[in-house]
């Protein structure tokens, strides 16, 4: 299964691979199953943000 997430920025899904983790680690011993599936998430989030290409800086976007 697939899922399409849009959003504004890839830090914004750096946020939410980081929330899922903080997460996972909070209900390490009260809901293991839970944390092992956010982890899941969030490796797979990271995973795709991996395959992206890295930006190229232009005159354009510079500051």
């Amino acid at each position: 299964m697939a899922a399409l997430l849009k959003l504004p920025s890839c830090q914004t899904a750096s946020e939410i691979v980081e929330a899922l983790l903080v997460a996972a680690q909070a209900r390490d011993t009260t809901a293991p199953e839970l944390a092992a599936r956010w982890r899941g998430i969030a490796d797979d989030i990271g995973d795709a943000l991996d395959q992206l290409p890295t930006p190229t800086q232009t005159e354009e976007n510079t500051p």
